[in-house]
């Protein structure tokens, strides 16, 4: 069987070089350095090792059956997540491997609960975006106690025995949202709006991102006054009366930090106000809405991970755990990715 072609694209991403470079490199052309062709080499030989996943290399028993346990849209980050998470799939299928990707409520723990105990019958691995509560805690518990493996994507849970998690540091992204938003500020002294995903911040990412934000802040810009802190649920309409009601209510508003989902509706408030060139806007995921408000100056800058890297790890590291032999070299944790609009890939 044909082996899958490693893409120059993902080469690219991984050496942290520009697709030109990788091109040059893989076909002979001068111009490159030794050092960024080593790199670029390396990384080209650990994305062969995820993808050559051959069942004469593998190990594992096929079938095999793996299951993502996600919260849906409405924000653009899942739904690019879920693109990630059904291309694996396609890719996998002809090894006899399937995945099924499972949509619950976001932010709603008994619904997490019941939909990990469901999907784990038959399951032969759990990637799970964890919601930070003692109910989810004891099942994953309980699923790995079985001998299903389970992974944490995106947002990690506590005091667990899930094997591992995957996904960028998040209270180091929150300390860089903290950083650039006091480096924008220029000096000045003002009010400064936090939005949540949920008041109680059940997802550790947001937990995480919160307690690094206030902290850069707190260290480096004590000019910097955060007033408010809100609920928005990762949606964007909520995203858009919420952002309006601060503006209102704070005429001279420095910032906003937006935590995680619902950036479209943030930078649209911002421009029905027309605040947009006024108020440092700062946030997560490089979607094709964030792009475009750092195109036209709504938007100062974007902390961004990689959803395809991580898809593709969570899956290594399942398919790792069936291996008899032959170990797979890990792609290594995200790295936090900053864009403003002068270098937009």
């Amino acid at each position: 069987m044909k082996k899958q072609k490693v893409r120059l694209v993902d080469v690219a991403r991984e050496a942290n070089v520009s697709l030109a470079t990788v091109d040059r490199t893989v076909n002979g052309r001068s111009g490159v350095r030794k050092d960024t062709a080593e790199r670029i080499w390396e990384a080209y030989r650990r994305l062969e090792e995820v993808v050559d996943t051959s069942p004469a290399r593998s190990g594992w028993h096929s079938p095999l059956r793996f299951d993502f346990v996600m919260p849906p849209g409405p924000n653009t980050f899942m739904r690019m997540l879920d693109e990630s998470i059904i291309a694996a799939r396609d890719g996998l299928a002809r090894f006899g491997v399937s995945v099924e990707l499972h949509h619950v409520e976001g932010f709603n723990v008994p619904l997490l609960a019941d939909a990990i105990k469901r999907v784990r019958k038959g399951s032969d691995g759990i990637v799970v975006k964890a919601l930070e509560n003692p109910i989810v805690r004891e099942v994953v518990n309980e699923t790995t106690e079985m001998g299903i493996p389970v992974v944490t994507l995106v947002s990690d849970l506590t005091n667990t025995r899930r094997v591992r998690f995957v996904g960028i540091d998040n209270r180091a992204a929150g300390r860089t949202a903290g950083y650039l938003m006091g480096r924008f500020s220029g000096n000045r002294s003002g009010p400064v709006a936090l939005l949540a995903g949920s008041i109680a911040l059940s997802y550790r990412d947001h937990q995480e991102r919160e307690f690094g934000f206030r902290d850069a802040v707190a260290e480096q810009f004590p000019g910097l006054d955060i007033v408010a802190r809100e609920e928005i649920q990762d949606d964007s309409e909520r995203a858009h009366a919420v952002t309006l009601q601060l503006l209102a209510q704070y005429p001279d508003l420095l910032g906003i930090y937006n935590i995680g989902g619902g950036a479209r509706g943030v930078g649209q408030a911002l421009k029905d106000a027309g605040r947009g060139d006024r108020v440092i806007f700062v946030g997560h995921e490089l979607t094709r809405f964030s792009r475009q408000y750092l195109i036209d100056g709504t938007m100062d800058a974007v902390i961004n991970q990689d959803v395809t890297h991580e898809t593709s790890e969570a899956l290594r590291i399942l398919l790792e755990h069936h291996r008899r032999h032959t170990p797979t070299p890990p792609l290594g944790r995200p790295r936090v990715e900053v864009f403003v609009r002068e270098n937009l890939p």
